[in-house]
């Protein structure tokens, strides 16, 4: 079954833009990866370590206390949902026909 003409264009078009923003992406993230070689290398000759920012640890998105639990976990007790409650089956269903 042979696409429209319209339809082979737009796919084309969505093509185009994907390629287009895939190069994009690479491209900055190539200039980032220069600027940081850069930098590290400023640093080395300087005789010192690539300055970080203080202490990352001490973020304040880090600072709050560790959840103690997943929510999933808090909502009652999952080993007891119905489904796990049947009885295990003690063969398998194949070796009772007979």
């Amino acid at each position: 079954m042979a696409i429209s003409k319209a339809k082979r264009a737009a796919a084309a078009q969505k093509a185009a833009r994907t390629r287009k923003r895939n190069a994009a992406a690479k491209a900055a993230a190539a200039t980032k990866a220069k600027a940081s070689r850069r930098r590290k290398a400023t640093a080395t000759r300087k005789g010192a370590a690539p300055k970080r920012s203080a202490a990352p640890k001490r973020k304040a998105a880090k600072r709050r206390a560790a959840p103690k639990r997943k929510a999933a976990n808090r909502r009652a007790a999952p080993k007891r949902k119905a489904a796990n409650r049947r009885a295990a089956p003690k063969r398998k269903a194949a070796k009772r026909t007979r």
